[in-house]
């Protein structure tokens, strides 16, 4: 199979261990919902819509789904129980491919875009510099070279815990003293870059949500410093969210996306949590595509978001 050239056979084992635990959720709730009945009638389908609704894929994306499968039991007449399972996996694939997730191949970035700029965007204990370093890691593997801006100056844990993952990749940062104006960080740090010919800039932010309107206007302040170095920067808005945290996700994605141009997701905390099905809701509701997941502590644990194998592990082969 071409899946493990592109998708090794290693990741695919993290991916379906990572989701286990919400497939068995998701599965003991269906095979529950489906006992004794033979066909896909409308008690059935409640039974399946509180199934999802409570397996966090989200009320409106839930009952986009099942609206779905009414339509195709209507069509076909006929529709078994034990179809039920390949139905709503194809269904979520065919959510998944409208909203704009792709299945990303490698970590690369496009030719005519350097420095590549990210700037990195969530709330703290998220997994933010975490999915920052580990990005660094991933870029540097592909033979990118890569520079860190510790623009989250709002705590000065986050510029050191930023130094430590910098040291750990090897790749240069930027810093300044804690309370530093988060966009001058920035300005240097892609003046840097571009002085030393860096191929991929990553820029974090401070996670708070106390005040969106004060939030929005410091991510406005920095991308428009940026773009005094690097015109179109940034390339990515890259929005981190915690799986694990399950609808609240969905308010983060809500808040961050009112206040910045975010166009890119990156979920994390998948493993050890029941609540997988988030990534399907937030890639619905928002029509933003999910680029990377977070499946451990690992370096290599941060993969490519792949809706063929995400669906694959959450339903099995």
């Amino acid at each position: 199979m071409a899946l493990f050239g592109l998708f090794s056979k290693k990741k695919k084992e993290t991916l379906d261990e990572g989701l286990s635990k919400t497939k068995e959720n998701v599965f003991s709730k269906i095979a529950r919902a489906v006992a004794g009945r033979s066909t896909v009638d409308d008690s059935v389908l409640d039974e399946l819509e509180d199934v999802l609704v409570t397996s966090d894929v989200g009320v409106e994306t839930t009952l986009k789904i099942i609206r779905r499968i009414e339509e195709r039991v209507a069509r076909d007449k006929y529709v078994s129980t034990s179809e039920l399972t390949g139905i709503l996996r194809s269904e979520i694939a065919e959510l998944l491919t409208q909203n704009g997730s792709s299945d990303g191949e490698s970590f690369s970035l496009p030719a005519e875009k350097k420095p590549y700029v990210i700037m990195v965007v969530g709330v703290n204990g998220v997994g933010k510099t975490t999915t920052i370093g580990k990005l660094a890691y991933q870029f540097k593997q592909q033979g990118y070279s890569v520079m860190l801006g510790a623009g989250d100056t709002f705590r000065a844990a986050a510029i050191e815990q930023l130094e430590v993952w910098a040291k750990r990749v090897d790749v240069p940062i930027i810093r300044q003293h804690m309370s530093a104006d988060p966009a001058s960080v920035a300005f240097d740090t892609l003046s840097a870059a571009v002085k030393a010919g860096s191929d991929v800039v990553i820029i974090d932010t401070a996670g708070r949500l106390h005040n969106k309107v004060g939030l929005m206007n410091e991510l406005t302040k920095i991308r428009r410093v940026m773009q005094k170095v690097v015109p179109d920067a940034p390339h990515e808005v890259l929005l981190v969210l915690d799986g694990s945290t399950g609808q609240n996700a969905f308010e983060q994605a809500k808040q961050f996306t009112a206040a910045t141009e975010v166009n890119a997701l990156a979920v994390t905390k998948l493993d050890g949590t029941a609540k997988g099905g988030v990534v399907i809701g937030i890639s619905d509701q928002f029509k933003i595509p999910v680029k990377y997941i977070g499946l451990g502590e690992g370096l290599e644990d941060l993969q490519l978001f792949r809706k063929k194998e995400f669906v694959d592990s959450l339903f099995g082969e």
